[in-house]
Formats: C-alpha cells, sequence, structure tokens
C-alpha cells in the first residue's frame, strides 16, 4: 500500500471514520503514520489490598473478584451498568459503566480481574467509573511496553487510531533507507520502518528514544536539503529585479522623527536593512524576528512607505480579518495624521462581491499604493501592478505556497520580508531560514511596561475575577483563556462555552461578557473581535485564537486558565496580548495541577518577558519524559521535530546536508533521495 493512498483502504475505515480521521488531519496512509502520539501511557503495577491511590493520581490499576452477575439499570437517557468487585473478602469497590450494557454478558464472577481507571473515596466507600477490564494476562502484556495516547476528536477513540496505525504499518512498504550511507553509519539509526513501529508501540523507553532521534533528524535533514535544492532553483531570481532600485529621500526619516516614541535600536536597525534591500541591485529576501509587543508592525509600515512614496506597489499579508483590518485601519491614520498623500486598500474573504471587485481594480490600476489583506491576495483575480515589496506577518501562519504565489503576482519578483514573534536563538535561525537575511528586534518600545505575571491554584479564581472586575472598574478591559471550545468527557479542563456563562452569572449582569472560538463563522469572530476592540465588550473569554490577533492597548488583563496545559512559549505570547498601552497589564496564570513541577515552569513567565529567556529556561527544566510536551517553536509545522529541543540534530542535519551537496551539488549520485526529499515535503506541507 502506498503513503499516498487514502485512509480508506485501511479495513474498517468507512464514510463515517474518514470524515473523523480528517477532523484531525489525517487523509492518507501517510498521514496516520505521521499522527504521532502526543504522550505515552505506562500502566502501574495493581495496587496491593489496603492501598490507595496516591494524592493527585489520575488513574490506577486494583485486582478484584465479583461475587455476581453485573446488574444493567435501564434509564431514560442511558444504561448503566453496575457492578461490586473485591480486592479482598472484606474490600469491596463499586464498579459503574455507563452506555456499555455488553458488559453483563462478559464479566464472569469468581474469576480475578483488572480493573484500570480513578480509584474515588465517597463517605468511606471506594468506587471507579468507567473504567478499562483485562484479565491478568492481557494486563501483564501492556506493563512490557509503552501505550501510545494519541490526539483525538469527539467519536474517535484511542483504540480506533491504535488499531487504524497498526494495520497502516503491516500494509505500507517503506523504501530502502535513503539517508546518505555516511549518516547512517555515524548514528547507528533504525531503519525507518523500524523507526515508525517504535515511534507507535515502543517496547522500551531507550527504543523509543532512538526511533525519535532518527525521526527527527530526517525532518530536519529532508527540510534542510530541500531549502538548499530551493534556494539553488531561485538564484535567477537575483537578476529579476526589473524596477529601478528604491531612490533615497529623507520621507521616512522625517515621519519616524514624528512617531510619539522613538524606535528602539532593534526596530531602527531592521527598517535600515529593510531600506537598503529596496535599494539593491538585487532581489532580498529577509526574516524580521521580533519578541511580541516589539514593535514589528511600524517598521513594516516605515519599509512599506519606503517603496509606497517612490510609486511603487507595497502588500503585507496578515492570518487573520482581524488583524488584516486592524493593519489596514492603524496604517490610514497614520497617513492622515502625518499628511501622507497615500491610499490603503484593504482585501479580506469577508467583504462584499462589489468591495472585492473595487478593491481588485485598484490594485492592478494604481501606483504608490500599500495593499493589506487575508489569504483573499492570492486569489487568481488578484493582480498586481508594481509590487516592490511584500511583507508577511506571522508568517508560519502560511504555507510555502501561499506566500510564494503571492511574491508571484507582481511584474517583476519583489523583495519580501517575513515576520515572526517566535523567539529562535539566532544561530538556529540562520540554519532554518539560509536563503533569509536575519533581523532582530530584542528591546521592548521604551514607553512598554513590563507585564506583572503571577501563577496561582484554582482556588484564587474568584480572587482574580475581583482583581478584573476592579480593572474594568478603571475603565479597562481583560482577556480570559481557556483551552477548550467545549466541554470534553475525556479532559478535565476549563471550557469558552460554559466559562462564559460562569462568569456572567458571577457579575450578575454588571460587566459585559463576549465568547470567542475558533468553531465560529468568520464573520461572527470578526464581529466579536471588532465589538472588543471598540470596549463594547469589557471582558473576552477566548479560545488561543486571539494568540493573533487585533491589537486592544486598553485591555490590561489576561487571565490563563489551565496554563499547565499549555508550553511557555505560548504563554509568552498569549501574555503579549495585553502590556501593549501605556497602563501597567497583568497576566493571571491559572493552575490546576496538583504538583510542584508544574508550579516551577509556570514561574519562569514571572521572572522574565523575554520569550527567548523563556524558551531556554524551560528546555532546561525539561525530563526525559517531556519528549512530547508542548512544542517550543511554532514558525515550522515540524511533525516530531522541535527546534529549541532537538537543536543539536538540527545542527548536525545542515552539516550532512552541506556536505552531501559540496560532493554531489545536483545529487546526481542521489537522484532518489532528491525525489523522496520533494514527496517528504510534499507530503509534511512545511513552511520554508
Amino acid at each position: 500500500m502506498r503513503l499516498e493512498a487514502s485512509i480508506q483502504e485501511i479495513k474498517g475505515i468507512g464514510e463515517k471514520t474518514k470524515q473523523l480521521f480528517a477532523k484531525i488531519g489525517v487523509y492518507t496512509v501517510g498521514d496516520i503514520l505521521l499522527h504521532f502520539p502526543r504522550t505515552y501511557q505506562q500502566f502501574p503495577e495493581p495496587l496491593a489490598s489496603g492501598e490507595a491511590a496516591g494524592e493527585g493520581e489520575s488513574a490506577c490499576a486494583i485486582r478484584g473478584i465479583l461475587r455476581q452477575v453485573p446488574l444493567v439499570h435501564r434509564g431514560k437517557r442511558m444504561e448503566i451498568t453496575v457492578a461490586t468487585a473485591y480486592r479482598q473478602e472484606a474490600e469491596p469497590v463499586e464498579l459503574i459503566w455507563y452506555r456499555m450494557p455488553y458488559l453483563r454478558s462478559q464479566l464472569k464472577p469468581k474469576i480475578p480481574y483488572i480493573f484500570y481507571g480513578k480509584l474515588l473515596t465517597e463517605k468511606g466507600r471506594q468506587k471507579m467509573e468507567q473504567c478499562a477490564v483485562y484479565n491478568e494476562g492481557q494486563y501483564a502484556a501492556l506493563r512490557e511496553s509503552l501505550q501510545p495516547i494519541y490526539g483525538l476528536t469527539k467519536g474517535l477513540t484511542n483504540q480506533m487510531v491504535k488499531k487504524t496505525v497498526s494495520q497502516a504499518l503491516d500494509a505500507v512498504e517503506f523504501p530502502a533507507d535513503l539517508l546518505p550511507g555516511f549518516v547512517v553509519e555515524r548514528e547507528k539509526f533504525p531503519g525507518e520502518e523500524q523507526a515508525y513501529r517504535e515511534i507507535h508501540f515502543p517496547e522500551t523507553f531507550d527504543r523509543l528514544l532512538e526511533a525519535r532521534n532518527r525521526l527527527v533528524y530526517e525532518e530536519f535533514f529532508y527540510f534542510l536539503l530541500c531549502s538548499q535544492l530551493q534556494q539553488q532553483n531561485q538564484s535567477a531570481v537575483k537578476n529579476n529585479w526589473t524596477f529601478p532600485p528604491v531612490a533615497k529621500d529623507d520621507l521616512v526619516e522625517r515621519t519616524a522623527a514624528a512617531l510619539p516614541y522613538e524606535l528602539t535600536a532593534g526596530q531602527r536597525e531592521s527598517l535600515d536593512s529593510l531600506r537598503q534591500d529596496l535599494r539593491g541591485a538585487f532581489v532580498s529576501q529577509r526574516l524580521i524576528q521580533g519578541d511580541v509587543g516589539s514593535g514589528k508592525t511600524v517598521v513594516a509600515f516605515l519599509a512599506m512607505l519606503d517603496a509606497v512614496s517612490q510609486g511603487y506597489q507595497a502588500a503585507i499579508m496578515a492570518p487573520t480579518e482581524v488583524l488584516a483590518r486592524q493593519h489596514a485601519q492603524t496604517f490610514g491614520q497614520m497617513l492622515e495624521e502625518y499628511g501622507l498623500p497615500y491610499e490603503v486598500v484593504c482585501l479580506v474573504g469577508s467583504m462584499t462581491a462589489r468591495e472585492k471587485r473595487m478593491a481588485r481594480e485598484k490594485i492592478a490600476g494604481e501606483d504608490g499604493l500599500f495593499v493589506v489583506g487575508t489569504h483573499a491576495l492570492i486569489q487568481d483575480a488578484v493582480d498586481f501592478r508594481q509590487l516592490a515589496l511584500v511583507i508577511t506577518d506571522e508568517q508560519h501562519r502560511f504555507g510555502v505556497r501561499q506566500r510564494e504565489t503571492l511574491t508571484k503576482k507582481g511584474a517583476s519578483c519583489p523583495h519580501t520580508a517575513v515576520m515572526s514573534a517566535t523567539p529562535i536563538p539566532r544561530t538556529l535561525a540562520m540554519i532554518l531560514y539560509s536563503n533569509m537575511r536575519i533581523s532582530l528586534i530584542r528591546e521592548l518600545p521604551a514607553n512598554r511596561l513590563p507585564i506583572k505575571t503571577c501563577a496561582v491554584k484554582t482556588e484564587k479564581r474568584p480572587t482574580a475575577y475581583r482583581f478584573i472586575e476592579r480593572e474594568i472598574e478603571l475603565g479597562h478591559q481583560a482577556y480570559v483563556i481557556c483551552p477548550l471550545v467545549e466541554a470534553s468527557e475525556k479532559t478535565e479542563a476549563e471550557n469558552v462555552l460554559e466559562y462564559g456563562e460562569k462568569l456572567r452569572a458571577f457579575y450578575g449582569g454588571k460587566i459585559s461578557v463576549g465568547i470567542l472560538h475558533g468553531k465560529m463563522k468568520p464573520t461572527e469572530k470578526n464581529r466579536i473581535m471588532e465589538s472588543f476592540a471598540a470596549g463594547e465588550i469589557q471582558v473576552l473569554v477566548s479560545t488561543t485564537v486571539v494568540e493573533v490577533g487585533v491589537n486592544v492597548p486598553n485591555a490590561t488583563v489576561i487571565l490563563i486558565e489551565n496554563a499547565n496545559r499549555f508550553g511557555l512559549a505560548a504563554l509568552h505570547q498569549l501574555r503579549g496580548r495585553v502590556g501593549r498601552g501605556k497602563d501597567q497589564s497583568y497576566c493571571i496564570l491559572m493552575d490546576s495541577s496538583k504538583g510542584e513541577k508544574v508550579a516551577k515552569r509556570l514561574e519562569i513567565l514571572n521572572q522574565s518577558n523575554d520569550g527567548f529567556y523563556i524558551a531556554e529556561q524551560d528546555l532546561k527544566l525539561r525530563g526525559p519524559g517531556d519528549l512530547f510536551g508542548v512544542r517550543q517553536s511554532g514558525d515550522f509545522n515540524f511533525r516530531i521535530a522541535d527546534i529549541i529541543q532537538d537543536a543539536g540534530w538540527l545542527q548536525k542535519a545542515a552539516a550532512d546536508v552541506e556536505k552531501l551537496l559540496k560532493e554531489d551539488p545536483g545529487l546526481v549520485e542521489h537522484s532518489h533521495l532528491h525525489e523522496y526529499a520533494r514527496s517528504f515535503m510534499e507530503r509534511n506541507t512545511y513552511v520554508l
């Protein structure tokens, strides 16, 4: 079976299951193999008689015998199966299952079983709900290996994914090992098929680590190889700059001097580099790397002004309509405030047909234009007149083909710049963005106060609500972030829909509470964010959809529920939603964990507002069991590799790619590797 084959070719996958897999991004046989476990479970030794579950332990195993057949109670909404297991003669545990009446015929009295689940004590009685049941042999086999736990969606079970992965592994014909011989010999990597088997169903932790190392290296190697090949193919672009270089004048300097604040050293250096690119003889590609709130947008505006003032067009593509509209509004206000005689054209998907037509006509026919938009800018119907500069905001939200499409819209190839807020150390950025020049903005603008951050346990939630209320009374606004959209049977975490109602009840209607999540229609999301930006909504309860969102300087508090479920990089990005005005801002991290390890991690955010420092400290605290935790680096769609955690493998892969292309520049002797690398990249849809 080929990796490109539909997931439906696997036995037992019908149309309904196919649609469920599509919700988690699995469409082909190759996709299911790349749907790596998010973590692993090692089943514990069954508790000894009289031994209680540890404090905060999510699940445990007990050995018990039933004295009689389970009973099934048929209610109006569901069937409830009830039984009593005895750990010893006088140690009963009540067992309850919902919608599982078939257990009545499967569980036999006087036979020992292992019951795995949460062991609760209520009113002196022990009970388990929805526990898994195994015989002694089944449980012993489970204990001998690590069990994969996958990311799921409603209706898709972990067992279903495990079964599908197992069938795919048996059906796929893996190609011969295509990594260069000197790499395989040096690293003693397992074969590709073995690596995939061990990453999904590892017998030991050591084998899991060996498999992961192979797949991490392979991912970096093919990414960097394709990046270098693409760079070779685009070498002709250097001479494709048909417009005269942008002339030098002092308009940008005069506009920068008129700003109500002085540009930081990083902003000034980045702007100067972009302007120097525009005056160069060759087309340039530049990465503007700056922490959240470092002022990348004003740099983009001034660089675009440099091109527009010479009669060219400059475009910026944002990942959301809300952000695109805000850029258009901000740019328009700055043009008016500083008396600049240029126009901003905005093009987003939710505009009416007439609005889109008028915007496209301006883009196709007018010089000296600021163009702002979303993916709508890369539609076939959009033609640019003289596009000299393309800027991609939050570049990791776009695929390589989307960005390439925009750069090919002009009559000639424009200069490009991508802006990123992901804190990647410069040495690694130089490897990953080898075809780009790099500019770094580390400082925050002088008028920004550091965000005060604290991590608290859930019993402090009412205190946090009252603090938010005081900020609202001062005329400010607040965000509340929840990890889920709606309640989940499998995950104990706050969800947006219930949380919004809970907050409304707490404030008794005195405060306007809005709800925002990714399942809303784009027009509804835009309406909510615009209402929040306008101050009509005082508290916005949202999922992480606001991580890249509208700039609301009046928002001074962000409360992040279940902060222990997020990586520090993600928390740092979310915290960046506040602290954008002149007033002191606050970030409250609600920790729902029971241990101290998470609290220690969250304390890092209290120590610093520097994304680079936070990434480094988080890495130091990771243990060997954290291999599949939340990623640090969001700029690349790597399936398994992590730029920070796996920096050593990244550097090795870079050196090996350089050696390979030096010895065989056109991969003439490695034609199969060339072909496979491209198919690998297409299957994974990486951002280059």
